[in-house]
């Protein structure tokens, strides 16, 4: 019989490694797939990897919980503070992709959890998906394919002016992108190309860019909305551009304007988008990503008219994919046979771990308590710098630092995070998480901050 036949069991049985497990081997568990066959030959050298399978916590079974050192995911499991508490030997999460929104950041920075992600890696498959969407939205190209399709004759030029009315010509048409990050760019370096012209809206970037680019900038959401004759979404949400597109917006948005979203779900108020596609307000639609993921047969955008949907697949190409997961088991490697945090790329919650700098030598505190009433006793700590040392709860005795005339060459800081405001509904999107994405942003900007 087909060995692999032999191991197919219910998502509730024991993890499926690369072998016998070994006492002398950290333990990798892949948590939300069952494809380890990029990860298990990269790393098998110094550990066993396992998948799980699962689509949440409840689903992994005992042994990973209790032994996984690391940990792969993708987006498709969500891991809560309640959920992070279940791992007992958890060290380094890595987030198969660029969005951690699925990750309580705080609380696995509170446990001493490194989280990474693996950012940039998709920009050019983005920025191509997004124009081949606005392109079939200008061009029709999607509901003449499906007409047909469905045997619809269409010969004359009058049957292809009735089946393909609507259809614009791209030359000179405005297109405007909020959020000039790394896909933003690409996708209006695209545009440009086929003879759009580019606006954009980002109060993050400083004056000029729009000059080396050849870009129009424009400094208000109104202004482009107005202006544009596509709009196409390219920023991160936090909680202050939840449902940055919603009723109100749409109304400052062109007559019959298009509108493109692969960065982020919750940008769109989607009950708004499907009023605005019924009445024609907005003449059609192409989305990514949705408010409940995957695309739910009850989400009101399900029997909408002149509107495009795709199943959160704009990173995807056969390229990504492979280099996406070679570079997340490059950063598992890095983390196991390095010093945490140091060690790591692409650690989004460095500086809320816990770090020590003695005499110019790291102490990596991981998974312990610092006792400063230790650290006293040793007497002659004059060049202590406490400059990197970021989470309080793991520090004992604060004040006996004084007691102990203690000289520091460095400053103490504390970077703590900011009290969260999540945004109503969100419930995707971890509190904590959308408090980490608000104190990145500037407090005196606008709520728009580029996706990559």
């Amino acid at each position: 019989m087909d060995k692999k036949k032999q191991i197919k069991r219910p998502r509730s049985h024991g993890p499926i490694s690369n072998g016998t497990m070994q006492a002398s081997k950290p333990l990798i568990a892949l948590l939300d797939g069952r494809d380890c066959s990029i990860e298990m030959p990269n790393l098998k050298d110094i550990a066993t990897v396992a998948f799980c399978d699962a689509s949440s916590v409840s689903e992994i079974h005992e042994k990973v919980l209790n032994e996984a050192v690391a940990a792969l995911m993708w987006q498709t499991i969500t891991l809560s503070k309640e959920d992070l508490e279940k791992f007992k030997a958890l060290k380094i999460i890595v987030r198969i992709g660029s969005d951690y929104d699925n990750i309580d950041i705080k609380a696995a920075s509170d446990m001493n959890i490194a989280v990474c992600n693996i950012p940039g890696f998709d920009v050019e498959e983005v920025a191509d998906a997004t124009m081949c969407l606005i392109l079939s939205l200008f061009k029709r190209t999607f509901w003449l394919a499906n007409m047909m399709k469905e045997g619809k004759k269409i010969q004359s030029p009058e049957q292809v002016h009735e089946s393909a009315i609507g259809s614009t010509r791209i030359r000179d048409n405005t297109l405007g992108l909020v959020g000039l990050g790394k896909i933003g760019t690409a996708v209006a370096l695209r545009a440009k190309a086929f003879g759009f012209q580019v606006i954009f809206y980002d109060p993050h970037l400083s004056d000029g860019i729009e000059k080396s680019l050849g870009l129009t900038r424009v400094h208000t959401l109104q202004d482009l909305l107005f202006r544009s004759d596509c709009v196409s979404l390219h920023c991160s949400l936090n909680q202050h551009n939840y449902h940055l597109i919603n009723e109100s917006t749409i109304k400052s948005m062109r007559q019959g304007a298009y509108l493109v979203n692969t960065a982020k779900c919750n940008l769109v108020d989607e009950n708004a988008l499907a009023n605005a596609l019924r009445d024609g307000r907005i003449k059609a639609a192409a989305i990514d990503v949705y408010e409940i993921d995957p695309f739910s047969p009850e989400s009101p955008l399900k029997d909408c008219p002149n509107l495009i949907v795709t199943p959160n697949s704009s990173w995807y190409s056969d390229t990504t994919y492979h280099d996406i997961r070679e570079a997340a088991s490059e950063e598992i490697r890095r983390g196991l046979i390095g010093k945490m945090p140091e060690s790591l790329k692409y650690c989004v919650n460095k500086d809320m771990l816990p770090h020590l700098m003695l005499n110019g030598n790291s102490m990596n505190s991981f998974g312990e308590n610092i006792n400063l009433n230790t650290l006293g006793s040793l007497g002659q700590l004059s060049n202590l710098n406490l400059a990197n040392l970021s989470n309080l709860n793991n520090i004992n005795n604060l004040n006996t630092l004084a007691a102990n005339g203690l000289t520091t060459n460095g400053n103490f800081f504390h970077h703590g995070m900011i009290p969260h405001s999540s945004a109503p509904d969100s419930s995707s999107y971890h509190p904590s998480t959308m408090a980490v994405l608000a104190a990145q942003n500037h407090p005196d900007l606008s709520h728009i901050k580029p996706e990559n």
